[in-house]
């Protein structure tokens, strides 16, 4: 379970960008990828919506709702005490639909937004067919997320993200042109995707007057955090690391594992994660916290149960039912 905290997450993302390191944030699709990376000390995560579209079994071309990813960011935010930045397409129609897109992510705990210029619907920013709506349109859609970004929460970062390198009739200089369009409407920061060469990203950084956002891979060459660091990048997202990463492979190989060796290949996936940091994957997922509630807010008696059942038996500390700030 998220552990509270005092600070919002949208005040914890805006000093993490004003610190002059490149923030990276791996890629969640869901809830439990965003809780791993949490265990191991990321300090931000990403939703992505090429990854959430895929766990609906629908490719990144504008068919997920926005019902759909504020639901799943939702359950990200809830899970994690991190900072969520999240994937918001192009808000999902017209400015008017934006508006409400954006307040919808800010009341669901998220810390950010991306929002990219292409028509809707939209697709992935490292596929072909791309098109991109006109600069003024595009601009009015930013300067209505940052009013409603003011007007719920100013810590709540906006993040103009500008498909125009890649997009039908689009070019370098077009998109720092739109670039710098969105800056001086009031973005947070601008993301530059799907630039050509390590040089592009170089001159993104140097010709667009704001804080500037790269993805990794696809058709972003792979550059290091040090050259970021040197080059001035403020964030850097990692959306494909689980989804079409990690978690796509190890259940393929699992499942296959399974179709060739039948249970003895389960079996064998299992105990695979024996001196894992996963291992004790009740404890991961929150079996301790149930009981610790249970101890601090149920009678004594019911604690019982877990001596005289069955079963996985939480071993974490067990609240005092007493604790001295609640004494008289």
């Amino acid at each position: 379970m998220k552990k509270a905290s005092r600070k919002k997450a949208t005040t914890r993302l805006r000093e993490l960008l004003a610190r002059g390191d490149v923030l990276v944030a791996p890629g969640a699709y869901d809830a439990l990828t965003a809780m791993i990376y949490a265990k191991q000390g990321f300090e931000a995560v990403y939703m992505t919506g090429y990854g959430t579209a895929a766990a609906l079994g629908m490719p990144d071309a504008g068919l997920a709702t926005m019902e759909e990813m504020v639901r799943n960011a939702r359950y990200i935010a809830n899970a994690v005490p991190i900072p969520l930045i999240s994937d918001a397409d192009t808000g999902y129609g017209n400015v008017v639909n934006l508006v409400r897109t954006v307040r919808e992510f800010i009341q669901a705990g998220v810390a950010g937004v991306h929002l990219e210029d292409q028509v809707t619907p939209k697709r992935c920013g490292h596929v072909a067919g791309k098109r991109v709506v006109p600069i003024d349109e595009a601009v009015g859609k930013i300067r209505a997320a940052v009013d409603t970004r003011d007007q719920y929460d100013p810590d709540f970062v906006i993040i103009a993200r500008t498909d125009a390198r890649g997009a039908v009739g689009g070019s370098f200089e077009e998109a720092v042109r739109r670039g710098n369009a969105y800056a001086e409407a009031g973005t947070d920061l601008v993301f530059f995707e799907a630039p050509l060469s390590e040089d592009e990203v170089g001159r993104a950084v140097r010709e667009i007057k704001a804080k500037i956002v790269i993805h990794c891979g696809g058709l972003t060459p792979y550059i290091s955090l040090v050259r970021m660091q040197e080059l001035g990048i403020a964030l850097t997202i990692l959306p494909g690391l689980a989804c079409e990463g990690a978690v796509a492979r190890a259940v393929y190989d699992a499942g296959l594992l399974v179709k060739q060796h039948g249970i003895d290949g389960y079996r064998q996936v299992l105990e695979s994660l024996k001196g894992h940091p996963m291992e004790d994957f009740n404890e991961f997922i929150g079996f301790g916290d149930v009981r610790e509630i249970e101890s601090r807010y149920l009678p004594p008696e019911e604690s019982a149960k877990y001596q005289t059942s069955i079963g996985y038996a939480p071993t974490g500390p067990v609240a005092d039912p007493d604790p001295p700030d609640r004494r008289a």
